[in-house]
């Protein structure tokens, strides 16, 4: 379960407090921090220190220090591990998730979703691999673009299937007026035999991905619909997630929607939600992104638990970069040397910090998680050796944590 804050969530509002920067707010910021760094919109801009406008406080046994903000993933501190020493590469939305998701900014590189899938290969003959929905605040912020769950040079069938969060999940899941399951049946058998034919002259991996597609279309017709009829959900869960009307688009309702999918069978589910690019305004709108996503996120975690799929269930909170201790009118610049998330589940460490910035917020200075580290730790905990974990293609054997070094966090392992 990847749960994207898509936008770039401020670490100094959510799990990284810094009274040193508090106590600079408004001030110059010191200029040996950023000396021939690279900046985003603040590039040359003169720097301003901008404190916190929450309060962080310490939660649970573990007593890890969460924000105002999500108190309710403060109530879940005891089963979640804070990294706080993200790094990544990328300080633009579109090539920044890119990098979080395929550990590159090419077109044409597979998400980790589909390196996932092409691993371990489906649970469910019934229902896609990989599902990703997409929510957003009020305002419409930052697009998030299809090339984010793309199976790149794999085989197609190994790319994510984009679920709608409002209405029917899928366009056209039902037969049309007029033609009952045996015609189709009969179409689908036709097509196959085709196909085979075509196969059978031919090597083309996409030929068995249509042949699969068209199959997995048809029983989609059955398990779609039971998958999204949520009244069997009883009135305590709906409101555990904060969900008002299934199938609202909310994110609280494609929370408990990817509830449903990991119970049936789906291999990776992704959450976008759209909301968090603070240039300006950040106490308004964090706080409403906050609000938005904190109780479903906090949900998710308590119901994999209670139902004893947590152990085997990797959930990752976070964006794809963070904001800088610098204000940029009221808000806060992209920043890519120092952020947070957190993760849970599958043999993760739960109740514990890793790593830390430096006292104003800007840098990742200890224990340093690179993006290729986190692609490498998510390929552990699913049995996977990410150095031998490669597909061929235009010569060469590329793998998600790609050619340069990368390496397990094994601090954060149970």
């Amino acid at each position: 379960m990847h749960l994207c804050m898509a936008g770039g969530p401020s670490h100094l509002e959510s799990f990284d407090p810094k009274p040193q920067l508090d106590a600079l707010n408004g001030k110059e910021f010191p200029a040996s921090f950023t000396a021939g760094q690279q900046l985003a919109q603040l590039q040359g801009a003169k720097l301003i220190a901008r404190g916190s406008f929450t309060k962080f406080k310490r939660y649970g046994q573990s007593g890890i220090e969460i924000s105002d903000l999500f108190p309710h993933i403060g109530s879940i501190a005891d089963d979640i591990c804070v990294v706080r020493s993200m790094v990544t590469e990328q300080i633009n939305h579109d090539p920044a998730h890119a990098f979080m998701n395929s550990g590159s900014i090419l077109k044409g590189r597979p998400s980790m979703g589909s390196w996932l899938l092409y691993g371990l290969g489906a649970e469910s003959q019934n229902l896609p691999g990989y599902v990703v929905m997409i929510s957003r605040g009020s305002d419409p912020d930052q697009p998030v673009s299809a090339r984010q769950w793309s199976a790149g040079f794999l085989p197609s069938k190994f790319q994510g299937v984009q679920f709608q969060s409002k209405g029917s999940a899928v366009h056209y899941v039902g037969s049309p007026d007029g033609v009952c399951q045996s015609t189709q049946r009969q179409v689908i058998d036709e097509i196959r035999r085709l196909n085979g034919m075509l196969a059978e002259d031919r090597f083309d991996p996409e030929i068995e991905t249509r042949m699969s597609q068209y199959e997995m279309a048809f029983r989609m017709q059955t398990s779609v619909p039971d998958l999204t009829d949520m009244r069997d959900e009883p009135k305590h869960i709906l409101d555990m997630y904060g969900v008002k009307t299934p199938g609202d688009g909310s994110f609280a309702s494609n929370c408990l929607l990817a509830r449903r999918m990991l119970e049936r069978g789906v291999r990776f589910v992704q959450l976008y939600h759209r909301g968090w690019d603070h240039h300006g305004e950040i106490v308004a709108k964090m706080t409403e992104s906050a609000k938005r996503t904190d109780q479903a996120s906090a949900a998710l975690v308590k119901d994999l638990k209670q139902r004893g799929l947590l152990e085997d269930t990797l959930v990752i909170w976070g964006g794809e970069f963070g904001r800088t201790p610098m204000g940029q009118g009221s808000g806060r610049d992209h920043h890519i040397k120092g952020f947070s998330l957190w993760m849970a589940g599958a043999g993760i460490k739960p109740g514990i910090v890793h790593g830390a910035t430096d006292e104003l917020g800007y840098a990742s200075v200890q224990d340093i998680v690179h993006v290729r580290d986190l692609h490498a730790t998510l390929l552990q905990q699913f049995g996977i050796d990410h150095a031998r974990f490669t597909h061929k293609f235009q010569g060469l054997d590329l793998k998600l944590t790609g050619v340069e070094e990368a390496k397990v966090v094994k601090a954060i392992l149970a």
